[in-house]
């Protein structure tokens, strides 16, 4: 229970940072919060009161309104994810053969794991990386989102074709380089049955870390020379949990994970909520020094891009 109201609330804190003045909620929902609210009213007020706690008929809930506490009468209702309590991450190791072997071989044990099919919903697909096995670039996010567990591929949703975009202003093709996620499965939200779920949330440290080793086997099979991670998310589950406070602090900076040099910038989706020339200039400033460090050619147009005239 606990885990579920941390959820909803870091998600709600999460939107309210990007921006987001309030999040669409069902009827059914705002019936349930009415409930509540009336329920705790009660207490607090030591009185028998029955009144209906009544509001406007919009469904439109503020990103910083508090979210009550559930009884556990509404969350028997509720599909709510299980208490994360994972097991030990596994040890991956790879068995002998070429790349197409090894990664088959890994491709098997992530999408048929018990962990990873047990935290996905009905009809929905554990998700492993994709593209070229010889890549020199490894693009790394944080996991899977609604468009991404429904055809089991990363960044296939609107953050993924900018994705595909930045990589062509790279002078390279998507199935050039090598895409994945530090998670194989879409974090799950409070999600009423039968409902999609709305939203994402960011990965716990837990289930990163479970994760983790699935990563680092796709890195060992592609052996890439230069990983970038996008966004946040992404940097903390390779650098280490607290490693940063702010992006900014590492953004356009080489790291270094499984002995291969990171470069940080953000996630895509920053691009999308703010799109800029600035901002998609510290970003491409970013991929320039990726192409520099692989001695990538670099024109006097790609050296231009997103400058203000």
């Amino acid at each position: 229970m606990r885990t579920a109201l941390t959820a909803i609330t870091d998600e709600l804190k999460r939107l309210k940072a990007t921006g987001v003045k309030s999040v669409s909620v069902s009827e059914e929902g705002m019936s349930v919060l009415r409930r509540v609210v009336a329920a705790r009213l009660k207490e607090t007020a030591g009185h028998n009161s029955e009144r209906e706690i009544s509001s406007p008929p919009a469904t439109r809930l503020p990103v910083s309104a508090p979210v009550p506490a559930m009884p556990r009468s509404v969350v028997a209702k509720t599909e709510l994810p299980a208490e994360p309590k994972l097991p030990a991450p596994p040890v991956v190791v790879l068995p002998e053969g070429d790349k197409a072997a090894r990664w088959n071989w890994l491709g098997n044990l992530v999408l048929n794991h018990p962990v990873c099919t047990e935290n996905i919903r009905p009809g929905k697909k554990v998700v492993l990386g994709v593209g070229s096995l010889d890549a020199k670039i490894m693009f790394v996010g944080e996991a899977p989102g609604a468009e991404e567990e429904i055809q089991g591929e990363p960044f296939v949703g609107p953050a993924g074709q900018l994705l595909t975009k930045m990589i062509g202003g790279m002078g390279l093709k998507r199935a050039d380089v090598y895409i994945g996620n530090i998670m194989n499965w879409r974090p799950q939200t409070p999600t009423p049955a039968g409902a999609e779920q709305i939203g994402n949330r960011a990965p716990t440290a837990e289930e990163m870390t479970f994760c983790l080793p699935f990563l680092r086997a796709q890195i060992e099979i592609v052996n890439p020379e230069v990983i970038v991670a996008l966004g946040s998310t992404a940097a903390q589950g390779l650098l280490g949990a607290g490693s940063f406070k702010a992006l900014g602090e590492i953004r356009g900076r080489w790291k270094q994970f499984a002995e291969k040099p990171v470069m940080v910038t953000y996630h895509p989706s920053y691009i999308l909520r703010n799109g800029s020339n600035r901002s998609k200039r510290m970003v491409w400033e970013d991929l320039l020094k990726v192409m520099e460090r692989l001695a990538m050619p670099v024109s006097d147009k790609q050296r231009g891009y997103f400058l203000d005239k």
